[in-house]
């Protein structure tokens, strides 16, 4: 990726960088996350909840490395941890999902069921 469309993708609004999101993700079947050294999610909070946050590509997960991440790790994950951990992961904890945050600021948040059901939706087209 180069730094011009790195640049247009971030100045997108939230929604329309959740959108980016689920496209990329359903075409690629992989998404990027945070792990600390200890390999545990790192979630933010906001209003009391807690927040799993998730991007499209390594590049955009490398740019919130910032205030209070700089030490954390990106893990890469494919469809079948979402199916097998994630899922799990994120019902435990009662996260809701922060969709492509950007440096310290909050993404699109959904909840599971939204974030499923949008997946689902665009996965349909690579059948």
């Amino acid at each position: 990726m180069n730094k011009k469309e790195i640049e247009n993708v971030i100045s997108l609004e939230p929604l329309e960088r959740y959108r980016h999101f689920i496209k990329k993700v359903a075409d690629w079947e992989v998404f990027f996350t945070l792990i600390d050294i200890n390999k545990n999610y790192l979630l933010s909070h906001l209003d009391g909840e807690k927040l799993f946050p998730v991007w499209s590509s390594e590049e955009y997960a490398k740019l919130c490395q910032i205030a209070g991440w700089e030490n954390s790790i990106i893990k890469k994950l494919d469809l079948d941890d979402l199916e097998n951990e994630i899922i799990d992961f994120i019902v435990d904890e009662e996260c809701l999902i922060n969709v492509f945050p950007i440096y310290d600021k909050t993404g699109f948040v959904v909840n599971l069921k939204e974030f499923t059901r949008d997946l689902n939706e665009e996965l349909k087209n690579y059948q």
